[in-house]
Parts: C-alpha cells; sequence; structure tokens
C-alpha cells in the first residue's frame, strides 16, 4: 500500500494500517485528529510532516526518514518496537517512550523528557537538546552525539557512549555499568551515585564531579576546573592533569600529577591519592 501527497487531520486517520509506505503527507488541520498511526505494522514514513500528537503508539516494525516531528507533534513515539528513524527532526516533548529496538541516525532531537524507559537503542551522529534526557533507559549505544541540556541519563543501565561531546547538569546520577570513552563531559555534579562508571580518555570539566559513586575507573582522563572531586566513593582513577581539589575519596587509589588541595577530614576517607609531579 502506497500513500503520497495527502493531508490527515482526522483522529486515527490510518490506524492498524500494516505494510505500507507514507510519503510527502502531512498530519495537520482542523479536525485535530490524534494517534495517526496507532498499532500499525511494517510501516515506512518518508518526508512527512507531523503538527498533531501522538502519532505512533503502539507500532511493530517502522521507519522514519527525513521527516519532521513539530513541536505540537508531542509523545510521538511510545511503547513501540524495531523503529529506525534517520535525517529526522524530533522536536515535541516525549517524543520517544517505552520503546524497544530502536535506532536513531543523523537526527535533530529537541524534546524534554527523551527516551524515557527504552531499551536497545542506537543513537549515532545526531544532535541533542534535552532535560531528564534518556531517564532509566536500558542498552544504550551513542556514538558521535552532541548533547545540551540538563539532567541527563538518570538512572541509566548497561551503556557504552563513544565521540560525544555532552554539555549537561547532573549527568548519570544512580547510573549502572555505564563506559564513556574519547568523550567531552561538561557540567556540574557529574555522576552522582553511580554504580560501575566508566570514563577512559575523556575530558571532564565542571564542579564536584563524582562523588558518592561505587566502583568508578577513570582511565587516562583530563579533569578541567574540576573541585571537591570524588567525595564518598570508591575508585581508581589516572589523571593527567593537575586537579584543583580532591575531598575525601572514600576507598581506591588516585593517580594525578598535582592536586592544589587535598582535602581528607573524614574518618572514612581511606582512598590513597598519588601525586607523580
Amino acid at each position: 500500500m502506497y500513500i503520497e501527497n495527502q493531508t490527515f487531520d482526522e483522529e486515527r486517520a490510518l490506524y492498524g494500517i500494516k505494510n505500507a509506505t507514507v510519503r510527502n503527507c502531512l498530519f495537520d488541520g482542523p479536525k485535530d485528529g490524534e494517534s495517526a498511526f496507532k498499532e500499525c505494522e511494517n510501516i515506512t514514513v518518508e518526508q512527512t510532516k507531523f503538527k498533531l500528537r501522538y502519532p505512533f503508539w503502539h507500532d511493530h516494525g517502522l521507519k522514519i526518514k527525513e521527516c519532521e516531528l513539530t513541536e505540537n507533534c508531542r509523545a510521538a513515539l511510545w511503547y513501540g518496537d524495531h523503529i529506525e528513524i534517520e535525517k529526522t527532526k524530533m522536536h515535541g516533548i516525549k517524543a520517544l517512550r517505552e520503546c524497544n529496538d530502536i535506532v536513531i541516525k543523523d537526527c535533530q532531537i529537541n524534546s524534554s523528557e527523551f527516551g524515557w524507559m527504552s531499551r536497545n537503542i542506537q543513537v549515532k551522529d545526531a544532535k541533542a537538546i534535552s532535560e531528564y534526557f534518556m531517564m532509566r533507559a536500558e542498552n544504550v549505544r551513542f556514538e558521535n552525539v552532541e548533547f545540551t541540556g540538563k539532567y541527563s541519563f538518570q538512572y541509566l543501565k548497561d551503556a557504552y557512549l563513544e565521540n560525544c561531546v555532552l554539555d549537561t547538569k547532573d549527568a548519570f546520577w544512580h547510573s549502572e555499568n555505564v563506559w564513556v570513552k574519547n568523550s567531552v563531559v561538561k557540567g556540574e555534579y557529574l555522576a552522582w551515585y553511580s554504580h560501575g562508571l566508566v570514563l577512559e580518555n575523556c575530558k571532564i570539566i565542571g564542579t564536584q564531579p563524582l562523588c558518592y559513586c561505587e566502583d568508578l575507573k577513570l582511565i587516562n582522563c583530563e579533569m578541567i576546573d574540576t573541585d571537591l572531586a570524588f567525595e564518598k566513593s570508591t575508585v581508581k582513577a589516572t589523571i593527567k592533569n593537575s586537579v584543583l581539589s580532591i575531598k575525601n575519596p572514600k576507598e581506591g587509589e588516585i593517580i594525578v600529577p598535582a592536586v592544589k588541595e587535598i582535602i581528607m577530614d573524614d574518618p572514612f576517607a581511606k582512598a590513597n591519592i598519588i601525586q607523580n609531579r
């Protein structure tokens, strides 16, 4: 089934269709209908613009290419699986929730509360702006992603991020089994309460990073403008540059060229700080 060059504005306009390609259409109009593609299977949507709410719920086997999900297209993809999204603007709030098996390539994301509780998701060559981005997501892989926002990756589990630039406050809080490699991570209060976080060949920028962490590892990292780092953390770290201050790391070993201030006024702070000037 091919559907081309049409405008739809009614409620559940294409509800339940299967094995269809939709191209160069517009979902907008006075009827202001919702849930255009609800309960669909094996759908390809190309060069189409969405201004109406909740278009893709409970869909299975969905390809979206060169489309625009506008600011009015809120909560666009929920409860779906086997989804591929390419060269698409995702600009509505809560654009992706509780989906499984998702590939996102070369997309522009501007969507608060994006990706919550989604699983098995790959994001590559993308730019994203969000708050509470990817909260409680699992089995995530990011490659060459630029992110700007707040409170990202909270409660994230089983993730790998490489060649990314993250400008974000409170990233990776309560995360578990996350590996970040060859990336820049800028923001305040990085990764508090995380478990099993690894930062390899990363540049870490911002105040009070990496506190209350368990099984934290830093491999060959830079720390820029970082003070009061590692408080209450169990950590093994090799750092390439001088650090402003380290405060009360709980256990482990930190190897660093120099530290301007070491604060060890907690009797339970027993990590070994080695300065190899």
